[in-house]
């Protein structure tokens, strides 16, 4: 059974539930403020599976995080169990040289309502609230503009910070997928060497101020524009990550 009063609660979300756009943008920036990205389970060789009653039961049981598969997969889930219209899609994620990583690289969602959105609350630091899905459109979202482009035949999500351009985060398509259709390039991640994922430890989550991110034996604290870094002995890593995260290994 699906247990929206305990999701809520894990997100920390008190306010109306009706499948809105209000409600959709409170629910996504309630998760990004609650839920972290992390891949904990990675560096300890606990396999993540695509499945859904497992992710549900790690971040609203377990009270831990995730990466896209996990965090999009339950988000999904929450969004349908409160009666949104919810496609899982597979995107792209823009590398260095220029180029795009494979095909579900990265799992995104499109929400339906009155109008398309776009919603992600597992890219990490992004956007905090679900993006019209509208292509050419400039849209706000702190000090950081995100807009969506048409190129290829494929759909870019691009940011950009204050006084800086545009730079590529993303490629999809409105192609529909399953939870499942992502369970190799989730294998994928967990595994290879060429995995960023399995490269380096990484806790983070959005602030009302900014962001706090554990990686690797490094605590970095932005607010308001300033950053603060500082190095962590293994003990002082294990009290942060229970200060700021409310995660113990």
């Amino acid at each position: 059974m699906f247990n929206v009063s305990s999701y809520l609660e894990r997100i920390g979300y008190q306010g109306p539930i009706e499948p809105t756009a209000d409600v959709l943008l409170g629910l996504h920036r309630a998760h990004m403020l609650s839920v972290p990205f992390e891949n904990l389970d990675i560096s300890r060789k606990r396999e993540i599976i695509c499945d859904e009653q497992l992710v549900i039961r790690k971040i609203v049981e377990q009270r831990r995080g995730g990466f896209c598969y996990e965090l999009n997969g339950a988000f999904a889930a929450l969004l349908r169990e409160l009666g949104f219209r919810v496609t899982m899609l597979s995107a792209r994620v823009a590398r260095q040289d220029g180029d795009f990583g494979p095909e579900f690289d990265h799992l995104t969602l499109k929400v339906d309502l009155e109008e398309s959105w776009l919603a992600d609350v597992g890219f990490g630091d992004s956007f905090q609230e679900p993006l019209r899905l509208k292509v050419d459109l400039e849209q706000l979202q702190g000090n950081r503009k995100f807009r969506l482009i048409e190129d290829e035949g494929a759909l870019l999500m691009e940011m950009a910070e204050p006084g800086a351009d545009w730079k590529r985060q993303y490629a999809f398509t409105l192609v529909p997928h399953q939870l499942h259709d992502f369970s190799e390039m989730c294998r994928y991640q967990q595994t290879s060497p060429q995995s960023s994922f399995t490269q380096k430890k990484i806790c983070s989550r959005a602030t009302p101020e900014g962001r706090v991110t554990l990686a690797d034996n490094k605590l970095i604290i932005t607010r308001n524009g300033q950053r603060g870094e500082s190095v962590l002995s293994d003990e002082e890593w294990q009290s942060a990550l229970k200060k700021y995260f409310e995660i113990v290994l």
